[in-house]
């Protein structure tokens, strides 16, 4: 894993809780990052896309969400609901980063960002979603 590349996802994390609480426009909320974050080290076209790519892709990805979780997308705490909407949409758009880093990555902001024990339910939620999402990947693991 890549610690640039986990430093956008934890930034992109708080950008999409902003979005989300604030209902900001995601341009504004991405040059505010890019310019309080500049002399930070991370993957700022990784950090774009993850958090312009969440709101443009949203109807689809809380579709996808939506079968696997208890309740209602809405009734989802806002942090965790940041980061199942990103992981989400990382699954779905990032083929080229393997399921369990997607994971995993998801797994350890809800550990920093999320509610006491929050990290099992983000785990629980992206693991089924991979498994659709990512149904060829998982088999040529199984296989190999």
């Amino acid at each position: 894993m890549s610690k640039k590349r986990s430093k956008s996802r934890s930034l992109a994390t708080q950008a999409i809780y902003q979005w989300q609480v604030a209902g900001a426009n995601v341009g504004e909320i991405i040059e505010g990052f890019l310019t309080e974050h500049q002399n930070s080290s991370f993957q700022v076209e990784y950090f774009r896309d993850l958090v312009s790519g969440v709101p443009g892709q949203l109807d689809v990805l809380d579709k996808d969400l939506q079968p696997l979780l208890d309740r209602p997308v809405e009734e989802v705490d806002l942090v965790e609901r940041a980061i199942l909407r990103l992981g989400a949409y990382e699954l779905l758009k990032h083929p080229e980063v393997p399921y369990r880093v997607v994971i995993n990555e998801w797994v350890e902001l809800a550990k920093t960002f999320g509610a006491d024990k929050g990290h099992r339910y983000i785990n629980g939620v992206l693991d089924k979603l991979a498994h659709e999402l990512r149904a060829v990947e998982i088999a040529a693991r199984k296989r190999g």
